[in-house]
């Protein structure tokens, strides 16, 4: 593997844990690598130490806490994910970007495009996800989902910090993976709208 790609990796794992974490828990993400700053477990780079700061840090907690226990109330998390969706995508790209804060105009705005694409691929498969399990009557499909996600981001916090490689590889995977959702679920709603859309006349009805 080249070596400036070696010296940039933790950085790459770096926007690619907030990028992706905004995507599935905006303030968790937010919260855990403020408090890896402000507990001095690990040094941000200088545009995101804001993240560390204590009203910062308290605001995130706070809202991390109400959004998990939206997340687990079907329906309500995907009236939340509605919500969220203008909040995630902007936020996820400006931290990508931050992360790169130093390294010029250009790289700036490749991160933040990159991290913000990344985001709204995950918050789109997220989203989608829980709208599907919320035709189920039951609700212990959302409360699991929700708690995968809780667990997802807790765990590749850790590994973007400690194991950024193994990080990279499996952001990548679960790339591939949601994409291909996306396309599944792009089916299922158009199959919908069809069974919804009048017949035509002289059409028989779907």
């Amino acid at each position: 593997m080249p070596e400036t790609l070696m010296t940039h990796l933790p950085d790459l794992a770096l926007a690619g844990a907030l990028a992706w974490g905004a995507g599935l828990r905006l303030y968790l993400v937010a919260f855990l690598f403020g408090l890896a700053s402000f507990m001095g477990w690990w040094p941000l780079p200088e545009h995101l130490k804001l993240l560390g700061h204590p009203l910062v840090l308290g605001a995130a907690g706070f809202m991390a806490t109400v959004e998990m226990f939206a997340d687990k109330l079907p329906w309500l998390d995907s009236v939340w994910d509605g919500l969220q969706t203008f909040l995630r995508i902007p936020a996820g790209a400006a931290m990508a970007a931050a992360v790169f804060g130093d390294a010029g105009p250009a790289v700036t705005l490749a991160a933040a495009l990159l991290g913000g694409s990344l985001t709204a691929t995950t918050h789109f498969a997220k989203s989608g996800t829980r709208a599907v399990a919320n035709t189920s009557p039951e609700p212990f499909s959302n409360i699991a989902l929700s708690l995968t996600e809780d667990v997802a981001v807790v765990g590749g916090t850790w590994l973007a910090l400690h194991q950024p490689l193994v990080f990279i590889g499996l952001l990548l995977v679960f790339v591939i993976l949601a994409l291909l959702l996306l396309r599944l679920l792009l089916k299922g709603f158009r199959r919908v709208l069809r069974g919804l859309a009048p017949a035509r006349d002289g059409d028989p009805s779907p």
